[in-house]
């Protein structure tokens, strides 16, 4: 099973490290990303989660909705209990802690998903599918609260809005919505839920962008962490062990709370128990927020799950 995990972890660190030599070596400007940045948020991870949740059957979402609310209700829970920590005890300005938030709350769904739950559930349509699910709930009920805050601070230091959070959500969300890293997905869902088929011919063109996401992702992640300088404090420890260790026992406690047992049980707590995704990162650098331990939490987490996940791997044979 350590195998397995390293298997899937290789192409991430191999290409991140791709990213960090042509960052260090300057065959990429790691000073202004913004190109890399455009093509990876605004087209390449919007068409791979549009054709994920499109191409993923209503009857199917609604029959993984105990999976859909064990994976939301841990993520918001995460979530809002870093936000608040990392602005409160760790005086960290909203725009870090979003970015922060979303690393530790969001795993990484896109590139360790499948391979994992396919070792361990075995590969097949439902394994797809519940990873799809998984990619959707994250991107459509999850990003947007980092969007919100990024949008809110934003708006702030241009002096366009200075009222509260509730006079500005409309404004906000509606900027939110407007990304396609948010209607993307969402689009996908709807589309889906009225029963429109795209036609193959779209899919095929699309394709080819939905596979460069991943790879373009990381490799602009590695860029940006090339110029920065990995800091380990009581932040980045604290949010680690959230990720890796607090945040899939929430996940088990939900489920226990379900009734939830069997393969449904397995694939809620181990998606969760993934390791830290890099939206966060990538959102961050979008708005010009750097967020040092939000990628100090990435590059940890990735590693320290390969101790952390076959853990969870054995706990949840019982299941």
């Amino acid at each position: 099973m350590t195998y397995v995990i390293i298997h899937a972890l290789a192409p991430i660190f191999v290409i991140m490290l791709l990213g960090f030599m042509a960052g260090k070596t300057r065959m990429v400007d790691n000073q202004n990303v913004a190109l890399l940045n455009i093509f990876v948020m605004d087209f390449a991870l919007p068409a791979a989660l549009f054709s994920a949740t499109v191409q993923t059957p209503w009857a199917g979402i609604v029959a993984q909705m105990p999976l859909i609310v064990v994976l939301v209700l841990a993520m918001w829970v995460t979530y809002a209990a870093i936000y608040f920590l990392a602005v409160g005890p760790f005086k960290k300005s909203p725009q870090d802690a979003a970015v922060l938030t979303l690393t530790v709350a969001l795993p990484n769904y896109a590139a360790l998903g499948l391979p994992i739950l396919g070792s361990v559930l075995g590969e097949g349509p439902s394994t797809s599918l519940s990873v799809a699910v998984s990619i959707a709930c994250g991107s459509v009920l999850m990003t947007p609260f980092c969007l919100l805050i990024l949008e809110r601070e934003k708006a702030r230091a241009s002096g366009e809005n200075s009222g509260s959070t509730l006079a500005m959500l409309p404004v906000l969300m509606w900027r939110s919505v407007k990304k396609p890293i948010v209607w993307g997905p969402l689009l996908g869902v709807v589309l889906s839920a009225i029963g429109i088929k795209m036609p193959e011919l779209v899919l095929a063109a699309i394709k080819p962008l939905g596979l460069a996401a991943t790879a373009a992702a990381l490799f602009l992640t590695g860029v940006i962490l090339s110029a920065r300088k990995l800091k380990i404090n009581a932040m980045v420890i604290t949010a680690t062990i959230t990720k890796l260790l607090i945040q899939p026992f929430i996940a088990w406690g939900i489920v226990l709370a379900l009734g939830l047992t069997g393969p449904v049980a397995v694939t809620a707590i181990l998606m969760i128990a993934l390791a830290a995704g890099f939206f966060g990162v990538v959102f961050g650098n979008r708005f010009g927020v750097q967020s040092p331990d939000a990628e100090a939490v990435l590059l940890l987490s990735s590693v320290l799950s390969i101790l952390s996940l076959p853990l969870f791997i054995s706990l949840t044979q019982g299941l």
